[in-house]
């Protein structure tokens, strides 16, 4: 997508924000801070799928990722130099608590303390999350997420942290994206651990509610300090690819099983209906247990939304089939066609974040939201100064960011806007080939360079803020 292409930024309707709209960027753990067996830290799941053959392109590793874990201080200079308001980090379980179990690990515990104390000492504020898919090998070992009992230790290991950091943070996430975590991990193997079984996805989906449930309860209990509670998903919208009715009930399936899923669990005290019997339709049953709905339930303050592309569904395989093999209903996702693409070929879709954003509104009345992680890949190329001037991606960002003033200005809660990512990072199974970053990072002198976006989205927070 280009910057004058088919989604021109509203900058009129950027300018009319509130100041106190939150305008940030946001990493992971994993995915920055390398140091991986550095202070006490042990295994995650992603320290060993990077080790499986062929799961991670390249073979790439987040062993040394920015080696943020020693330039921290560097970084968080470098985010008030662009002017962030706000900085979503996730914390390492298996730095903090090596194995999942019993006492906190002093020295990786120190790494946050000196990371929020920076943070503050340079006006931005924390924005902190629990669990951005490390899981210690340890608990996989034991079970994983498909067990039960890896909510229970995630809640200890919750308190582990607001223990320490408690008293300066105050806006807390839970969860990044359950369905990555669950679906991406455990039915598609795509992700860490690898598997590839519905029913340990679902059962997956369910303990990771029941861990954000827990671990909540705990935090509320334990505050010192007014606190704000969040837990982010990965939300898009699922359309027909036509009118057909199998397209319909396609659309009703992914909508059930990709949006409500994640959301009625938590806002609304229960699973749907139809997921259930969708479910049951494969032999598959949520794992629920006495109480579970009402600690899942426990009341929020922010929903994180993190959005990159909406599907459309079809109802029919590529050979015009409505059932598989076994004679259940076909549900297949399609691109929406004829769309600007990013590096990874993801459609440039800033009107359906629009929607998105009041479906939420209109569905789950009351509630805050805040675009947790929004941006996009491009093949980045630095100039003879090294400089990246990277007009796709302020583009993007422009245009989304508008598509969100659009949406508050229609009604929905939309209190901030965190841009993923502050650097170019390990991106997961697609390794460091795809760079999401406001900041360029030489993996080979781990040189840190602004792009354009990341003066863009500097020069327009301090728009919003009247401060420019």
């Amino acid at each position: 997508m280009s910057a004058d292409a088919r989604f021109p930024a509203d900058d009129a309707l950027i300018a009319r924000l509130p100041p106190d709209f939150r305008i940030g960027a946001a990493t992971s753990a994993y995915q920055i801070e390398g140091a991986v067996a550095e202070d006490g830290r042990t295994p995650s799941i992603w320290d060993t799928f990077c080790r499986v053959p062929g799961a991670i392109d390249n073979g790439d590793t987040g062993d040394t990722a920015c080696d943020h874990y020693h330039r921290m201080p560097e970084d968080v200079a470098l985010m008030a130099d662009l002017g962030l308001d706000t900085y979503r980090f996730s914390v390492s379980w298996p730095r903090v608590q090596p194995g999942g179990r019993g006492p906190a690990n002093p020295k990786g515990l120190a790494f946050y303390d000196r990371l929020v104390d920076a943070l503050l000492d340079h006006g931005i504020t924390p924005w902190l999350t629990l669990y951005h898919w490390d899981l210690p090998q340890e608990l996989q070992d034991a079970g994983g997420w498909p067990a039960r009992d890896t909510a229970h230790r995630f809640a200890d290991y919750a308190a582990l942290v607001h223990d320490r950091l408690g008293d300066r943070v105050t806006h807390w996430t839970t969860l990044n994206e359950p369905f990555c975590s669950a679906v991406l991990g455990h039915v598609e193997g795509v992700h860490a651990p690898g598997g590839r079984s519905l029913a340990d996805g679902v059962a997956a989906v369910h303990h990771l509610h029941l861990a954000h449930g827990l671990a909540a309860r705990r935090l509320r209990a334990e505050a010192r300090r007014p606190l704000d509670l969040a837990v982010t998903h990965l939300l898009g919208t699922s359309a027909p690819a036509t009118d057909s009715p199998a397209d319909r009930e396609a659309a009703r399936r992914a909508d059930a099983f990709g949006f409500r899923f994640y959301l009625d669990p938590i806002l609304r005290g229960g699973y749907p209906d139809d997921l259930i019997a969708d479910l049951a339709a494969h032999g598959v049953e949520i794992p629920v247990h006495d109480g579970d709905l009402a600690a899942i339930a426990t009341p929020i303050d922010t929903l994180g939304v993190n959005y990159y592309r909406s599907m459309r569904s079809s109802g029919t395989d590529q050979h015009g089939s409505t059932t598989d093999a076994q004679g259940r209903p076909v549900t297949r996702n399609l691109p929406h066609g004829g769309l600007p693409v990013t590096g990874l070929d993801w459609e440039v879709m800033p009107h359906d974040l629009t929607d998105l954003l009041l479906r939420i509104a209109r569905d789950y009345p009351g509630t805050p939201v805040v675009v947790t992680e929004n941006g996009a890949a491009y093949d980045d190329v630095p100039d003879a100064r090294g400089r990246v001037d990277d007009r796709d991606r302020t583009a993007y960002l422009s245009a989304h960011l508008a598509a969100v003033a659009r949406a508050r200005e229609a009604g929905a809660d939309v209190r901030g806007y965190l841009a993923w990512s502050l650097l170019d990072n390990f991106e997961w199974a697609y390794g460091y080939a795809q760079r999401f970053g406001l900041v360029r990072v030489d993996y080979a002198t781990q040189t840190r360079t602004p792009k354009r976006s990341a003066h863009w989205l500097r020069d327009t927070a301090r728009r919003v803020r009247g401060t420019a």
